[in-house]
């Protein structure tokens, strides 16, 4: 998916909302949203979110591009997916907040840049592009490190102790990242993964 969504030339510009509905997997169900509260009574984070997903929803039918790409919504979401079982119109919901995500991110949205959830995602997806899978050790020190030396210490020395208690456990290994064998196959998927992704959305799940 690399179309841009289209700038708002006033406060209420429906082009976003059209842009959503084609552009968006699952945008076209969209329109399917009665506005019932469902998903955002489903969702176990919903009290914690600036607008949730009900109100996201009725502010990309509005237009408000910006309020809605920098909306903490989009990040809250731990992908349950209560929404998306529960939904009586069937509108994807958590598959629609993910991909507004990668807008926000890809549009240079600050709140984008800075929620912990893109960071964390940025470790896990250096681990497996790297090692062919994810390794819990790099993960967690990529995501620490990403706003400084400094900084990582300090969630380093914070975490400490669940760190030692994975240990004890075997939760956590010992020695070198495990790699995958066939990293090449691996590559060509996430190639083949990409070219998918550019291509703009027909609607549907």
């Amino acid at each position: 998916m690399t179309y841009i969504s289209p700038l708002p030339t006033r406060k209420y510009d429906l082009s976003f909302a059209r842009w959503v509905h084609r552009h968006i997997d699952g945008g076209d169900r969209l329109a399917m949203c009665m506005q019932c509260g469902v998903c955002s009574g489903s969702c176990p984070l919903g009290t914690t979110m600036d607008n949730g997903p009900r109100k996201t929803f009725m502010m990309i039918r509005a237009g408000m591009k910006d309020e809605v790409l920098q909306s903490d919504t989009l990040w809250n979401c731990v992908s349950c997916y209560n929404c998306v079982v529960r939904c009586p119109r069937d509108v994807p919901v958590a598959y629609i907040l993910h991909e507004l995500a990668t807008v926000a991110v890809r549009e240079g949205y600050a709140q984008a840049r800075t929620a912990e959830t893109n960071k964390f995602v940025k470790g896990f997806t250096w681990s497996y592009k790297i090692f062919g899978r994810t390794d819990e050790r790099l993960v967690s020190l990529f995501y620490y490190f990403q706003d400084g030396f400094a900084s990582g210490l300090k969630k380093l020395l914070a975490f400490r102790h669940i760190a030692l208690g994975f240990l004890k456990v075997g939760r956590l290994p010992f020695g070198m990242p495990h790699s995958l064998r066939h990293r090449r196959e691996l590559r060509k998927i996430l190639t083949a993964a990409t070219k998918i992704e550019a291509q703009p959305a027909k609607g549907g799940r």
